[in-house]
């Protein structure tokens, strides 16, 4: 349907070299964007920026540290210099430590608030600065199950960060719908990456996850990419503020 179409329109994509953040800039660039592909690994970026391109799709890769302000605004600018505007913005890059609340470090802690929550509304605002001016845009942040749940073992920390991600979406989305700027968040359950490697290869843990998923079956990357794809489109024109889980029915439970 031509409303999944994002002809003509220029996503950004944060840690889009890997992972999730990889299959949506691969998603988003079939669906017709030009997408910028921000990691903080360059070499990253630069393979899936040369992966779309090989299909015929247009893409820019950017090395960039998104908890950064400074770096975060100089790769926006590139972005809507070198592609022509800003449309789309993915909020994806972020990270774990998970360690129980009683023993991880306070440094830790805020470095995953830093990561998956400020350097969010850092990017966010950065991107609404130029989006309101040219008449709107879409940004979709990657929040988690871990948001709108305790969770299944500790994680404090991730869960505290994503808890925000997930009603600084809610903020977002009141304070710019009147610019035309629509704000939502898709909230993965468990996905294999490289994020989660560690996680799966206990046998323990990976099996606490399948007794909480009653599909009996977890998303890939793709899946959420294409819950993304369906936010950052007109598909969703008057869709703003909500958390949209793929969860293989997790939060049901």
């Amino acid at each position: 349907m031509g409303t999944f179409k994002l002809n003509d329109r220029v996503a950004l994509v944060t840690g889009g070299g890997r992972g999730i953040g990889a299959a949506c800039a691969t998603t988003l660039a079939a669906a017709g964007a030009s997408v910028a592909v921000l990691d903080v690994d360059a070499a990253c970026a630069q393979a899936r920026a040369q992966a779309i391109e090989a299909v015929g799709g247009r893409a820019l890769a950017i090395g960039c540290d998104v908890t950064d302000a400074k770096a975060v605004e100089q790769a926006f600018a590139r972005v809507i210099a070198e592609l022509g505007g800003l449309d789309v913005l993915v909020n994806n890059a972020g990270g774990a430590v998970r360690v129980p609340a009683t023993e991880i470090a306070l440094e830790d802690w805020r470095k995953v608030i830093d990561l998956n929550l400020t350097a969010v509304f850092s990017c966010a605002r950065t991107a609404a600065r130029h989006m309101q001016a040219t008449g709107g845009g879409a940004i979709v942040n990657i929040a988690s199950i871990m948001g709108l749940s305790g969770g299944i073992y500790p994680n404090a920390s991730y869960q505290a960060s994503k808890g925000g991600v997930v009603n600084l979406t809610r903020a977002l989305a009141l304070e710019w719908a009147s610019v035309g700027i629509r704000v939502n968040a898709v909230a993965p359950t468990f996905v294999r990456t490289d994020l989660t490697e560690a996680m799966f290869a206990d046998a323990e843990r990976s099996a606490l996850v399948m007794r909480n998923t009653p599909l009996g079956v977890l998303p890939e990357p793709e899946d959420i990419a294409a819950a993304v794809l369906y936010l950052a489109s007109p598909a969703a024109r008057c869709v703003t503020g909500i958390v949209l889980p793929v969860d293989s029915g997790y939060l049901a439970r």
